[in-house]
């Protein structure tokens, strides 16, 4: 199945994956040959350390290779920003607080909280996507909270 990232996205797991491959796998291969010099394998900890390390860093590329490989770029001009969808910025007025927020729908493996991207498989995301300007969202978290937004603005 095919997972939809932004050409951001994907450049950043490219770097993660020449990161891991290049400079990461090569220090555990190393902790690896220093630990098997200090002799006894069987009661030595640094070893099993660093052979467990060594399975998780492996298990890390092969999870991002596959991420790579099944991505697909998501074309930004191709994208309406009549309704919410992916990648578009959404402008929110919380009709219990009359708060305004402001959140960008990004691809899961792209979420930051901090920078206002939120996952498009979030309940606010998935209660916002389809909406225009003027509608508005009654959302229920998986708390059982309600929360109704107002959408404001739409953009790129």
């Amino acid at each position: 199945m095919a997972s939809y990232v932004t050409k951001e996205g994907l450049e950043k797991m490219k770097a993660e994956l020449e990161q891991l491959e290049t400079v990461e796998r090569p220090k555990i291969t190393q902790q690896i040959a220093e630990a098997r010099d200090k002799g006894d394998l069987s009661e030595n900890a640094e070893y099993d350390a660093a052979k467990e390390a060594q399975g998780m860093l492996e298990m890390r590329i092969s999870k991002l290779k596959d991420a790579i490989a099944s991505s697909k770029i998501i074309d930004e001009s191709q994208l309406d920003t009549s309704k919410v969808s992916i990648l578009t910025t959404v402008k929110l007025k919380n009709n219990a607080t009359q708060q305004q927020q402001v959140f960008t729908l990004v691809p899961d493996n792209e979420s930051d909280l901090k920078s206002g991207k939120i996952s498009v498989n979030t309940p606010i995301a998935k209660g916002l996507l389809g909406k225009a300007v003027g509608e508005t969202a009654e959302i229920v978290l998986p708390n059982g909270n309600k929360l109704s937004f107002e959408v404001l603005d739409i953009t790129l």
